[in-house]
């Protein structure tokens, strides 16, 4: 039965009000605020105690949606406790408001539902703690705009004072100030004697009242105030709270306000607006499109990175010029390279070597996702993204000690950033199939559903170093990290990406009704928005949005045409082994819908160094050309072959030898060469003091082709996929507090609290010769321990013991023993839920359950 119908059953504290709820409740409690479960408390006072404890309020408060705050904040400078009509006039006005009315049920059982607030509605009351972070102070002003009290303001007040405010306004005088304060209050409160008060007042008072009614509410006076002032401060219509500083009453304010404690509430969430429609095929086309240049280019990264990437910073990650140069490979901006790289980190196809000289570089699991079909490749990446904490958006700004934010380096996670990727999906699935979305609707939505930190005391410092608006900053990198992955074609969300968020429950929700006297979903009105699905969820949309996305991408070609310009231009994307091969014999030009392939001598030497011959070189172009050869090709491969390889390098430190002895001595004699410290050994060997590999980049500089050889004269063939790391797993997520937990925990945690607050809370009887107070464990003797143990196995009997574990832990237990022997009592511990056995010598004592308790 309800509160309502029994005042007096009515609980005198949080701790009776959450005994009064039922394990679906309780369960709802621990899902929404999962800080409460970490560890499992002993009780349900434990389990209140630690719901009112700062930090977990401060938890709850910040997820809370913006007429859910508006409702605390407004319980928090109404009276303690207050009603529910009282709540319901400081949120709709004296005039009412039919969509604050119907929203307010929702936004105060969402506040019951998380513990904040308990108490019939006859006697709503907020926890402590909520109350003290949200009640306007002058240290820390109120979203609501009021100020202290009548009460409050007057505290420091002298009773003459007082008593001259009170004649002023035409208040009989009282014998006491408490009295004086008290008229007053209720003079304020008054509309209709408030009304006739401030039609005396001057225009140019009144002027002051409406510059401070919405807040602040405080304000600079002099020692002699004007005219205008002093008609306020003699009615007490404002009150000194310090020398040159004066506040309007909360009272005075709301009166001004017609009732209300927030200028404008928010009952409804806003709309996602369409900002633009597009075909739906037209969008998945153009999705596809992206996933597939997405897939493009995280193999280029790689594939650039295969003989090693850059090198690791001494403090982690990559340097800004290795950023740079990364942008310039790929043909992007470098905040668009720090996303990919940092994709491939998250999805586990890359990371750092671990070798002395540390270096970044393909995992061995690149390789196998490199052999899988590209939706699956594709489905891997955006699986990896949307569970990432980490966020490349932040790269190149400032951590909390002013040192840059690098790619692949620390301090990049946040906890928010794949709640806040979900839900923007989410939201863009809500909208019609084609309709993109006006970003500023996505972002006042994520406002409403989370709004920025500062609502209340303690609040505003919680992010120190992201400012209130880092949510809002995640959401606009997520609608063009979205447009990238192909998850998203011309803003509009594509099916693929519906089927990656598991879009048809989310349109539903999304579509329910939303206008004055509809049913809202309770979502949108007190609950917080879903968490994020598990990794095993999201694995599994994942796996049916590949599908979706399979038949989209354009067939790989198997041809390109050749052009007489030493270009190559490929139609579309080309099967995997033309690829790799072109990528070798050819420089990318430009990329796009078509790609352009550039043959240069060093590309061509390239092939070459790689294994390949002329005749290769000429018979792979003839295969896979839909036009002939041209002459200036042919003549590019047979030039830099006959070259290639005419001079040998190899490990003397290094050498170099030549049968054209005119060649070496055309080398000796180059101003280039300086450097490279050579000398004659032999008419057609040189000797240098640099390395094999300088000596190679230095020859090459010069416009020779050498070729590196063998200890043993042969040719050395360069592989440029050598290098990888040993092993990785990407880099976990780090989640924002406890994580929810699942229905088991829930369900072992509940019985254990339940079993706690009855080993707790159960009347109890002394035991012969015992005394224990309520709050503490049982003090019995051995003997009479172990006589009233026996007796209890007889006669099926539930005691109350006092245990004392190994680490010297003190608690409290119920159980039903089941036998005594060697010393030992077998029992069934209704606090555990479970059979133990305890030791005898470990039981402080024992006393039984008052009857009817057992």
């Amino acid at each position: 039965m309800s509160t309502e119908e029994h005042p007096a059953a009515a609980p005198r504290s949080l701790a009776e009000a959450l005994r009064g709820r039922d394990d679906v409740s309780l369960a709802a409690l621990l899902r929404s605020r999962p800080d409460l479960i970490t560890p499992v408390p002993t009780d349900l006072t434990q389990l209140a105690t630690r719901a009112g404890t700062r930090a977990s309020v401060v938890r709850a408060l910040e997820r809370l949606d913006r007429f859910t705050l508006q409702t605390a904040q407004a319980l928090a400078v109404a009276a303690d406790p207050a009603s529910y009509e009282e709540l319901l006039g400081l949120l709709a006005g004296d005039e009412g408001d039919p969509v604050v009315a119907a929203a307010l049920p929702h936004a105060l059982g969402g506040l019951r539902e998380q513990a904040l607030v308990w108490g019939g509605d006859d006697r709503l009351r907020l926890v402590r703690t909520a109350r003290e972070l949200l009640a306007p102070s002058p240290q820390h002003p109120s979203p609501t705009g009021l100020g202290p009290t009548v009460r409050e303001a007057t505290a420091g007040m002298s009773p003459g004072r007082i008593q001259e405010i009170v004649a002023t306004v035409g208040l009989p005088s009282t014998h006491d100030s408490v009295s004086a304060v008290t008229s007053l209050t209720a003079l304020f409160a008054d509309p209709a004697r408030m009304s006739a008060l401030l039609d005396e007042a001057p225009a140019e008072s009144v002027e002051v009242l409406e510059r401070l009614v919405w807040g602040p509410p405080y304000g600079q006076v002099t020692a002699d105030p004007a005219p205008r002032l002093r008609w306020l401060l003699d009615r007490g219509l404002l009150l000194p709270t310090a020398p040159g500083t004066v506040v309007l009453p909360r009272e005075v304010a709301l009166r001004l306000r017609a009732g209300r404690a927030h200028r404008t509430p928010e009952p409804l969430p806003p709309p996602v607006e369409a900002a633009a429609a597009h075909r739906p095929r037209m969008v998945d086309a153009t999705a596809a499109g992206q996933a597939y240049t997405a897939l493009s280019t995280v193999e280029e990264l790689l594939k650039d990175w295969h003989e090693g990437g850059p090198a690791v910073l001494r403090a982690g990650g990559l340097s800004v010029r290795d950023l740079k140069r990364t942008a310039v490979a790929l043909d992007v901006t470098e905040p668009v390279a720090a996303f990919w790289v940092e994709l491939a980190y998250a999805a586990g196809l890359l990371a750092s070597d671990g070798e002395a000289d540390e270096r970044y570089a393909a995992t061995p699991a690149y390789d196998e996702w490199r052999e899988r079909p590209a939706a699956e490749r594709w489905a891997q990446l955006v699986t990896a993204w949307l569970a990432a904490t980490r966020t490349p958006g932040l790269v190149g700004g400032r951590d909390a000690k002013d040192r840059t934010l690098s790619a692949l380096g620390p301090g990049l996670d946040r906890s928010a950033a794949p709640e806040v990727r979900h839900r923007v999906l989410t939201l863009l699935a809500g909208l019609p199939e084609g309709a993109a979305p006006a970003p500023e609707s996505v972002l006042a939505r994520l406002r409403w559903e989370r709004p920025p930190r500062g609502g209340g005391r303690g609040l505003a410092g919680a992010g120190a170093g992201d400012g209130e608006d880092l949510r809002a900053r995640i959401a606009r990198w997520t609608l063009s990290e979205a447009e990238m992955l192909g998850i998203t074609g011309r803003g509009a969300l594509a099916a693929h990406g519906r089927a990656l968020i598991g879009a048809p429950a989310a349109r539903r929700a999304e579509a329910e009704p939303a206008g004055p006297g509809d049913k809202l979903p309770v979502r949108h009105r007190s609950a917080p928005a879903p968490a994020p699905p598990s990794s095993a969820e999201q694995a599994t949309a994942a796996a049916a949005a590949a599908p979706l996305l399979a038949p989209l991408p354009p067939e790989p070609l198997d041809h390109v045409l050749l052009q007489a310009d030493l270009t190559a231009v490929a139609p579309g994307p080309l099967e995997r082994p033309l690829a790799d091969m072109l990528g070798v014999l050819a420089d990318v030009e430009s990329k796009g819908g078509a790609t352009v392939y550039r043959f240069t001598p060093g590309s061509v030497r390239r092939a070459l160094d790689a294994g390949q011959t002329a005749s290769d070189l000429h018979a792979f172009l003839t295969a896979h050309s839909r036009t002939p050869v041209p002459q200036p090709l042919a003549y590019l491969i047979d030039d830099v072959a006959r070259r290639h390889g005419h001079l040998r390098v190899g490990a003397a430190s290094a050498y170099v030898r030549c049968d054209d002895d005119a060649v070496l001595s055309e080398i000796l004699a180059d101003k280039r060469a300086a450097g490279l410290g050579l000398r004659r050994l032999a008419p057609t060997v040189l000797a240098a003091q640099a390395g094999p590999a300088g000596l190679l980049e230095g020859l090459r500089a010069m416009g020779f082709a050498p070729a590196a050889e063998s200890a043993e004269g042969d040719v050395v063939i360069a592989r440029t996929d050598a290098h990888r790391t040993p092993p990785r797993t990407p880099p976990a997520p780090v989640p924002e507090g406890p994580p929810v937990p699942d229905d088991t925990l829930l369900t072992a945690a509940l019985r254990a609290v339940r079993a706690g607050d009855l080993a707790s809370t159960a009347p109890r009887e002394p035991a012969a010769g015992g005394d224990p107070g309520r709050g503490e464990p049982p003090r019995t003797t051995a003997a009479e321990t172990l006589a009233t143990v026996q007796a209890a196995v007889l006669t099926g009997e539930a005691l109350w013991i006092g245990y004392v574990d190994a680490e010297g832990g003190a608690s409290r237990r119920v159980i039903a023993p089941v036998r005594v022997e060697g010393g030992f009592v077998t029992a069934y511990d209704h606090t555990a839920d479970e059979v133990r056995t305890y030791p005898l010598h470990r039981i402080t004592g024992v006393a039984e359950l008052a009857d009817g308790e057992s």
